[in-house]
């Protein structure tokens, strides 16, 4: 019986790992969808029936990317989106999460740049066997802003360094 055991202990152990790794994904797939201001990969981490909460501005999951792609276009000519600390607690095809992001944000006149602290209170859901967002609340804990000239310095543009898209 304890063969039987261990295998049924380490057959979830091994579910629990492959849920968090896809969980991370989906989160990271955001992040890189924000940042590359592609639509479609932004839209594939939510539910068809997710909610995004940006402070007041609550938008459903099939609207959120256009909103989001042109509040950051108004603003900033590029942007990164970091996730750092993640903390998640699965309880079935539930998981609560809670992921800080630090955004990086060059403004448009390319001399200035914002960066933004918070975190994203998510709550996602294994619907079909893949996990995705169905509640992103996103809080503003922080935010400093800065000169970003040396951007245009010739000292560092002869480094020859590429800007992501």
């Amino acid at each position: 019986m304890s063969a039987e055991n261990d295998l049924e202990q380490l057959r979830r152990d091994v579910q629990y790992l492959k849920d968090r790794q896809a969980i991370l994904d989906c989160i990271a797939r955001h992040a890189r969808g924000h940042d590359r201001h592609d639509v479609e990969l932004l839209t594939s981490a939510y539910h068809e029936d997710g909610i995004d909460e940006h402070g007041h501005a609550i938008n459903p999951a099939p609207k959120y990317a256009q909103w989001a792609n042109a509040i950051h276009a108004a603003g900033s000519r590029l942007h990164t989106h970091n996730i750092t600390t993640h903390t998640c607690e699965i309880d079935g095809d539930i998981a609560n999460c809670e992921s800080y992001v630090i955004v990086s944000l060059l403004d448009n006149n390319e001399t200035t740049a914002r960066m933004i602290s918070g975190r994203y209170i998510d709550r996602l859901e294994r619907r079909d066997g893949e996990w995705k967002i169905a509640l992103r609340r996103s809080t503003v804990d922080v935010v400093l802003a800065g000169d970003a000239s040396i951007l245009k310095h010739p000292a560092f543009t002869a480094q020859g360094y590429t800007k992501g898209l």
